[in-house]
């Protein structure tokens, strides 16, 4: 193999950047490590399929719209932005703590792949909303066309963590309306509540709250790209959900992987934990082919 063919370089937009390049076959993905470790651009194959508004990205006290967040200790909401664990009541935004906080860069490579392994470790701003000790530690891979996030959970707690990790991943697309290459035969539809059957395309056009699907085996799902193509996303068993979002105007629509529904932290239905002193290793992997 060519060993240029992967690179791993850093410039400032607004943070420091690191950009991970496969020139074999003209992909790149960039990172902002300082920003919640979130992936700005995935580029594949020559095609950008994430969407961002550089507006929230550049304003540091703003969600960011677009990219692929890391959701952690939750994916969604809480009731009333809040949570009850043993006998103490806890707030905590939507989605969790970690996309709203620096990581700090461990390594880079460009050995085989061009990689960035990024830490989050808990500390007393997470321990204030959620009260256990963890650290997560994430690596940002592309290889031959794809991007590959490894991810290890560990829980540092001397008792068991709950917590249900997952990626809201902003995909490019004019149309909100798409037919999901996906064994899951039905959907939630946080609209009202009800479950739904999937017959063709799922149609989120006009739909203030998210659908989630509930029933798949294959942990995969794929979708029509931006202008053409196909994006195929593929993860680990524990994400056993796919919630789809849209904003009516706005040309984008979030395919996110999520190891449990909305308010799992207070309904405590199959709620994941992770045993004390122990880590949990997955991984989410993005490919778009022609």
């Amino acid at each position: 193999m060519n060993q240029t063919r992967y690179e791993v370089t850093q410039h400032e937009d607004g943070y420091p950047l690191y950009t991970l390049k496969d020139a074999g076959t003209s992909s790149s993905v960039t990172v902002c490590p300082e920003r919640g470790a979130i992936a700005v651009s995935c580029r594949l194959h020559g095609e950008e399929l994430f969407y961002l508004d550089r507006a929230s990205f550049l304003d540091p006290q703003a969600n960011i719209r677009g990219g692929n967040p890391v959701l952690f200790p939750i994916c969604g909401q809480l009731v009333e932005g809040k949570f009850e664990w043993e006998g103490r009541t806890y707030a905590m935004r939507n989605h969790g703590v970690a996309r709203n906080r620096p990581w700090e860069v461990v390594s880079t490579s460009e050995d085989g792949e061009a990689s960035l392994t990024v830490r989050l470790r808990s500390d007393a701003g997470t321990l204030a909303e959620f009260p256990f000790a963890f650290e997560l530690l994430f690596t940002y891979a592309l290889a031959d066309g794809e991007l590959t996030i490894r991810q290890t959970y560990r829980n540092l707690s001397e008792r068991s963590m709950p917590f249900y990790a997952g990626f809201h991943p902003y995909f490019r697309t004019e149309s909100k309306d798409l037919v999901y290459e996906t064994d899951a035969t039905k959907y939630l539809d946080y609209n009202d509540n009800v479950v739904k059957p999937i017959e063709g395309a799922v149609r989120l056009t006009g739909l203030k709250e998210s659908v989630a699907l509930l029933d798949a085996s294959e942990r995969r799902i794929a979708f029509p790209g931006p202008d053409g193509g196909t994006v195929a996303l593929s993860y680990s068993e524990a994400f056993k959900y796919v919630v789809l979002w849209q904003v009516n105007g706005s040309p984008f629509l979030c395919v996110e992987p999520w190891m449990a529904l909305n308010s799992a932290l207070n309904t405590r239905d199959e709620l994941p934990r992770l045993d004390a002193g122990k880590e949990l290793e997955l991984a989410f992997t993005i490919g778009f082919s022609r």
